[in-house]
């Protein structure tokens, strides 16, 4: 089974982050090295990129503690969560750009009320310190985080201690914050490095809402990779790899660090809280729901001029945009992709359980999310080459089963594993093999988180923006590559229809894994006779 894992997972991330790193070596004396130090303003983009990346990690981290307790106790919050999740990253950013730019939703309002004739001269989108491009990613990350935090606490007795410390007087927060989670750190190191490397790394939201001049260092290794001159693919390599190096450098830090976060954690009031976690819902409520509407707007404005607070309507850009070819290539990515991830996880969860241990989700199955997409994604598509794997979608896809499997593996672990044995003893007692207790008990029992887990695959694959436009190398256009392309032109309508769309297909399969019904018909009700 390990040698299954690393031939699907640690064989192609490997290939990828050994073929950046022998590209970045491919000058003698480590030449590409010195000119990725001497490239104009690397120091800014090295800062952008920590101040964005650090910041948007230990933002979501804070934030997601007292959220985590009120999603804990509150059962709409959870099932809230999930589309929030499935808000591809391309979309939140060109949402967030259109809201909050000079021009923006955000400040057309305000002008309606102050009477501003221009814009304001502030920089918002595309700071020189990436702080936007931070709001977006803490945005996106604080739901994940959440997530992971509910799923630790499963694993501890909270209810019982949050008795005991109400009892001795604590309020729910102080409990929550000075007992429970603590216990919960060790287990959320995986899903804090998973944010870390996707945050520093990710290249469609900096895009958007990074600094240009110099952008943060994912977007300054993308555009030497993709540069007409091969020269400065070796120095794109060596920043890669010094992006590496600050990851691990980060995580390092951090785990020294921990000690006295937990000790700032612990300090604060015994009996009251203040309500910083209704403070949060509501502004990140705020904004998702500012990001969904000013994107609707876009893509129905026929025309809308300064400082109009609302456009005029129209059908201009719907029918204006070729919108029919990048999604029908985005829906058929998606379900191939989630598809043959489903796939692969049921083999390898089946797989564990024929070999009689459950099975472990290590560091290995997690590696292309622990490692910088930037960092090995282009290796990959120098190796895919060698290979006789042309660019394109036979190249896309297997680069998207790198992320795509490792969360569908995650989502339908726990409930694979929870399985009732009784059942599974009682059929084999009755002379039912392995193939068809697969087929005529296991899967009908877990038809509803077989179904989630394809939902949150096809989700991953519409997010991806990287995986596409490096393998694909431009042969292959999705909803999430035009967002990014039609964002930096003049039509924002165009771009708009785009991400709205791209936001659509994931609630689209979030909304259908949820109409299943949790039992698969004909299945017996717990106390009916058989």
């Amino acid at each position: 089974m390990r040698g299954l894992v690393f031939l699907l997972i640690g064989a192609p991330v490997l290939a990828g982050a050994l073929g950046t790193l022998v590209l970045s070596l491919a000058e003698p004396g480590l030449g590409a090295y010195a000119r990725a130090v001497a490239l104009p303003g690397l120091a800014q983009s090295l800062a952008a990129t920590l101040i964005s990346g650090l910041g948007a990690t230990l933002g979501a981290l804070l934030i997601s503690v007292p959220l985590g307790l009120r999603a804990w106790r509150d059962a709409r919050l959870r099932a809230a969560l999930a589309p929030v999740l499935a808000l591809p990253h391309a979309a939140l950013a060109l949402g967030l750009a259109f809201l909050l730019a000079p021009s923006g939703w955000l400040a057309r309002l305000v002008a309606a009320v102050v009477g501003w004739t221009l814009p304001p001269g502030v920089v918002t989108v595309g700071d020189p310190f990436g702080v936007t491009l931070m709001v977006g990613l803490i945005l996106k990350e604080v739901p994940f985080l959440v997530l992971m935090t509910l799923s630790a606490a499963s694993m501890v007795p909270a209810l019982v201690q949050m008795c005991a410390g109400q009892a001795l007087g604590h309020a729910p927060g102080s409990v929550w914050r000075r007992a429970i989670w603590p216990q919960l750190l060790v287990q959320l190191r995986l899903p804090l490095a998973v944010t870390l490397a996707f945050s520093l790394s990710v290249a469609d939201m900096a895009l958007l809402l990074g600094p240009s001049h110099p952008p943060v260092l994912a977007v300054q290794i993308l555009r030497l990779f993709t540069a007409p001159d091969p020269a400065q693919r070796p120095v794109a390599a060596a920043l890669a790899v010094l992006l590496l190096a600050v990851m691990g450098a980060a995580m390092l830090l951090w785990r020294f660090a921990e000690p006295g976060f937990l000790h700032l954690l612990r300090l604060g009031p015994r009996q009251r809280e203040l309500p910083v976690a209704t403070l949060f819902l509501w502004l990140g409520a705020l904004l998702l729901a500012g990001v969904v509407a000013v994107l609707g707007l876009w893509s129905l404005a026929a025309r809308w001029p300064w400082p109009a607070a609302m456009p005029e309507l129209g059908l201009q850009g719907w029918r204006g945009v070729h919108w029919l070819q990048p999604a029908w290539t985005t829906l058929t990515l998606g379900l191939a992709a989630s598809g043959l991830a489903l796939l692969r996880a049921i083999a390898l969860l089946e797989a564990a359980d024929r070999a009689g241990r459950p099975l472990r989700i290590g560091a290995l199955l997690l590696l292309p999310l622990l490692l910088p997409q930037i960092g090995f994604l282009p290796g990959l598509t120098t190796a895919f080459l060698w290979l006789g794997l042309p660019p394109g979608p036979i190249a896309v896809l297997w680069a998207e089963l790198l992320f795509t499997f490792p969360y569908a593996l995650i989502v339908l672990a726990g409930p694979w594993q929870a399985l009732d044995r009784a059942m599974l003893r009682s059929a084999a007692s009755l002379g039912v093999g392995p193939w068809s207790c697969l087929w005529r008990v296991k899967l009908p029992l877990l038809a509803r988180p077989i179904a989630a887990a394809a939902a949150v695959g096809f989700a991953v694959s519409v997010a991806q923006y990287l995986s596409v436009l490096l393998p694909g190398a431009g042969r292959v256009v999705t909803l999430a590559t035009e967002a990014v392309a039609l964002a930096s032109g003049a039509d924002r309508r165009a771009a708009a229809v785009m991400g709205l769309l791209q936001m659509l297909l994931p609630l689209l399969a979030y909304g259908a894994a949820l109409a299943m019904p949790p039992r698969a018909p004909g299945l017996p009700r717990r106390g009916d006779d058989c």
